[in-house]
């Protein structure tokens, strides 16, 4: 009997089509669904091509994976690898050149090209079990940010992965959280003999978070931090100090105000909803300070406390998906650094705050908009900070240096030093192809600007792309 092969073979097309469509546009790679499991695959790609105005091609060649799984209602499990090579901006490359290490994503493979292509990789994991409603445990290798704003000034997600563990309780009105962490002193070693097999020096941290929902519009949280490194100045091994396995908050900052050697630091988040679809927040942190000397106006250098205040309002002129946020955000010369890089408030040569360090102003804007597949969004920066003049003296930006290196005792503001105005302007069109891995083309265009009385600094970067990430990277700075 003879066959129609002609619908056979539009048949089995249809059905291949029909398998691409659910993966490409509304499923996951690999699912499976069980009643006791659920498990998740996804390949996360991040292809770019680019061009610059400082005569650059830019392009980012990332094959990433990641797993997710969760056992039951108390067991969740993630985990996920990227491996990179790129091309990136020409104010990237400054900054690799000065850190060695690539914004969020840490250290680039010994390359002594700077500015070529750079080869990078990184990976991110957790494992959470929550045994009750009021309890959670979390190890992780990621990072962790604290606040309602773009930016924190606490503890910020801006830069490389770290080990930790944390755990969180809720009962009532009040969430508290104990996180314990191990960070890398990149500085303390050069990069050959970091590929020697020495390895970098490492530091400790531990961070207490206490939330209040005060009521339905007022949130109060407190927090501190302590860093602390894993050899003493004579070279001698500390480790981890068991003694801040205490989970009491504020115990361990009273230590230090009593002789302690290590480096603490004091914080207030506040969230005050205005009306119902506009929040009001702010942070404080005090890095050192003494009352007489914060009341005076000297301008005392260990006065190192960063403030902020932003809005947040969803559906702006009753328009749904329609999002603006605002923030201004300031930081006193100093803040953050320490007499050593052992005991700075840094991981991997960045931050764990402001990607600017310190000794800076910034306001910021940022818009969105989402209508079904599409999405829009434009962000605006403005800052003014004080650079150093040469790498003698210390202006309070670089939180590497030590502040011993101070300029003076006294007469320190906001700003000092060779004074720079800050432009970033980045506006991002995409459509969202697979919402379950956030597959998406994305059409993007960035303007940066970097002025004072030495030189100006300006590149125009624009950009093309099949990207899926859930992690967001800061390169606006």
């Amino acid at each position: 009997m003879h066959e129609d092969t002609s619908t056979m073979y539009m048949q089995m097309d249809s059905i291949k089509r029909s398998w691409f469509h659910r993966k490409l546009f509304k499923e996951h790679l690999f699912e499976f669904r069980e009643p006791e499991f659920n498990v998740f695959i996804d390949f996360l790609p991040d292809f770019q091509v680019g061009r610059s105005n400082r005569d650059k091609t830019l392009w980012l060649n990332t094959r990433g994976a990641r797993i997710q799984a969760n056992i039951g209602k108390k067991f969740y499990f993630e985990s996920s690898f990227y491996e990179n090579q790129g091309v990136f901006p020409a104010y990237i490359d400054s900054f690799v050149a000065k850190r060695r290490v690539i914004p969020g994503q840490g250290e680039i493979k010994y390359n002594d090209k700077i500015g070529k292509a750079y080869d990078f990789a990184y990976v991110n994991a957790l494992l959470s079990y929550t045994p009750s409603k009021y309890l959670n445990f979390t190890l992780g290798y990621g990072t962790n940010s604290f606040g309602d704003g773009y930016r924190s000034l606490i503890l910020s997600d801006i830069g490389f992965s770290y080990p930790y563990l944390r755990i969180t309780g809720t009962l009532g009105q009040f969430q508290y959280t104990s996180m314990w962490a191990q960070f890398i002193d990149q500085q303390g070693l050069s990069f050959g003999q970091a590929y020697e097999g020495i390895g970098y020096p490492k530091k400790w941290g531990v961070f207490h978070f206490l939330d209040w929902n005060v009521s339905k519009k007022l949130t109060i949280g407190v927090y501190d931090a302590v860093i602390w490194p894993d050899t003493d100045t004579a070279g001698r091994k500390r480790g981890f100090d068991w003694s801040y396995m205490n989970p009491i908050i504020f115990l361990r900052p009273a230590e230090y105000s009593a002789g302690s050697s290590d480096n603490s630091m004091l914080g207030l988040n506040v969230k005050y909803k205005l009306v119902p679809k506009t929040t009001l927040y702010g942070q404080f942190m005090i890095d050192e300070f003494k009352i007489k000397e914060m009341l005076s106006s000297e301008g005392w250098w260990g006065n190192k406390w960063s403030t902020q205040l932003g809005f947040r309002s969803f559906d702006l002129f009753k328009v749904p998906k329609l999002d603006l946020q605002g923030e201004f955000n300031i930081s006193r010369p100093y803040t953050y650094s320490y007499s050593n890089t052992r005991t700075n408030y840094a991981h991997y040569n960045q931050s764990l705050a402001h990607p600017m360090g310190a000794n800076f102003k910034e306001l910021l804007g940022i818009a969105s908009y989402t209508y079904k597949r599409w999405y829009v969004r434009g962000q605006l920066t403005f800052a003014n900070y004080g650079l150093d003049y040469d790498q003698t003296t210390s202006y309070g930006q670089d939180i590497f240096k030590p502040y011993t290196d101070r300029k003076g005792e006294y007469d320190n503001r906001i700003g000092q030093g060779l004074k720079t105005d800050f432009f970033y302007g980045q506006g991002t069109l995409a459509f969202v192809l697979n919402p379950k891995y956030n597959l998406r083309l994305e059409l993007s265009a960035a303007a940066r600007q970097e002025k004072n009385e030495l030189e100006t600094r300006r590149e125009f970067i624009f950009s093309f792309g099949l990207r899926s990430t859930f992690r967001q990277f800061y390169y606006d700075f």
